[in-house]
């Protein structure tokens, strides 16, 4: 299969202007995401995908490969299609985000492997186990899976509710990493966003509205996103040791 793993690495962010260019352990942050998928063993071909000439420019400085799109994107999926649409050979479509430094080449690996043996599977993501301390963080997003590993449901509110103590039912966090085949999300990008989408600002629940299911694959990957100074100094803290 020809599978291209794309980095999206929007300049503008409320909390951390310019982020994908932020510093950690003297390299800008997209070189440390773009240098570990190129670990992975699956993709044909890895791509930052971005709207800033500046970031377009240091991609370029350390050898990767990237992309200028436009600005004007309204969700990731969008921009995700606009280098579909330039990719017509490529089976599946990876989207590792620009502000996962730490990102395990294995996980874009397993997402790749999903869709082997699985000629209709349409779209795939991860997740892992929740520490208890992230139940109640409506930024650490829930998802829960029927007993084939398909999702039923994405939400910021924690979900199975333990309403019976002693089952034991582990609580799983969502890693915002996906892999589409090609023709679906360029379908995708085109439906229209659906109530429970905009309810809770989870764009994926819009690929379940509509019909289509989600298989997600469990992982032990710990993924720390950048997506504060905060979390900046603490990645650069971990990448010096």
């Amino acid at each position: 299969m020809n599978i291209l793993c794309v980095i999206p690495a929007r300049y503008s962010s409320t909390r951390l202007p310019g982020k994908p260019l932020a510093d950690i352990a003297g390299k800008p942050m997209i070189q440390h995401v773009y240098e570990r998928a190129k670990q992975a063993e699956r993709p044909t071909t890895v791509l930052v995908a971005t709207d800033h000439e500046l970031v377009y420019q240091a991609v370029k400085s350390f050898g990767g490969e990237v992309m200028m799109t436009s600005a004007d994107h309204p969700t990731g999926t969008d921009r995700l299609a606009e280098v579909a649409n330039s990719f017509p050979d490529a089976d599946i479509i990876i989207n590792v985000q620009g502000d996962e430094p730490l990102i395990e080449p294995k996980v874009i690996d397993d997402l790749a492997s999903a869709f082997d043996d699985s000629p209709d599977l349409a779209m795939a993501t991860l997740m892992t186990e929740m520490e208890e301390i992230e139940h109640n963080n409506p930024n650490a997003v829930k998802v829960i899976t029927d007993l084939k590993g398909y999702a039923l449901y994405f939400s910021r509110s924690i979900i199975p509710y333990p309403r019976v103590k002693d089952v034991g039912m582990p609580v799983h966090k969502h890693l915002g990493i996906y892999a589409y085949r090609r023709d679906f999300l360029l379908k995708y990008a085109k439906l229209s966003p659906t109530p429970l989408e905009r309810t809770e600002s989870l764009e994926q629940l819009r690929a379940l509205e509509h019909g289509y299911r989600i298989k997600v694959i469990k992982t032990d990957f710990k993924s720390i996103g950048v997506d504060t100074p905060e979390d900046l100094e603490r990645v650069n803290e971990m990448l010096k040791k």
